[in-house]
């Protein structure tokens, strides 16, 4: 009696035992050791470094220019006299019928008389510009670029002239009243950029003149 109910027990509880090798061949050693503590690594923020100032200091140098000499100014304001003075006989039509309009421009008038009374003095004028300033290195690019809008303009005043004198529009009609007209833009246009180009460089800022500046580029 004693032995069937050890039997029973025994086989109530049976032991399975499973080989050493296949335990490790499926569960490797590591799945098998104590869990440890998955540590994160802390992620510290680094403190950013100061930038230098070396780039604001280079780029405030880059925008800031030196000053135009007042050499450059004067030799840069007088260069634009000579289209000046060449576009007043553009404006006869406007003294006559505003004879006070041409009050402004007396003060001129000894100026110009000297300027006519010598030979040949607007074709002297327009080769020494171009060669003595335009054309010599030693001059700044700034008084060079000057001097070839004033001759640039000079050019371009005579193309009128040469149109005049070839379809001869006569004392009346249509011709005549648009040659006044003509006359009278061009006038004005001329006064415009004297006056803008002589403040501009007065002040040593550079002037661009409308349909003048880019063909004076070109030419430098």
């Amino acid at each position: 009696m004693a032995s069937s109910i050890a039997l029973l027990h025994l086989s109530a509880t049976p032991k399975t035992l499973i080989p050493k090798s296949y335990v490790c061949s499926y569960f490797p050693s590591s799945t098998l050791a104590a869990p440890r503590s998955i540590s994160f690594p802390q992620l510290v923020k680094r403190k950013s470094k100061p930038k230098s100032n070396i780039t604001c200091m280079s780029s405030y140098n880059n925008n800031t220019t030196t000053p135009t000499p007042a050499t450059d100014r004067l030799i840069s304001a007088v260069a634009y006299t000579l289209p000046f003075f060449n576009s007043l006989q553009y404006g006869r039509y406007l003294f006559f019928q505003f004879p006070k309009l041409g009050l402004l421009f007396e003060p001129l008038i000894p100026l110009l008389s000297l300027y006519r009374s010598m030979p040949y003095s607007s074709f002297v004028a327009f080769f020494a510009l171009y060669l003595g300033v335009v054309r010599n290195p030693s001059f700044s690019h700034y008084v060079r670029f000057n001097a070839m809008q004033a001759v640039t303009l000079d050019v371009l005043l005579v193309l009128p002239l040469l149109i005049q004198r070839i379809f001869s529009p006569g004392r009346a009609g249509l011709g005549y009243k648009l040659m006044v007209w003509g006359h009278n833009g061009i006038f004005v246009f001329s006064v415009f950029c004297f006056v803008y180009s002589v403040v501009s460089s007065i002040l040593g800022r550079t002037p661009y003149l409308p349909f003048v500046a880019d063909a004076a580029a070109r030419q430098l």
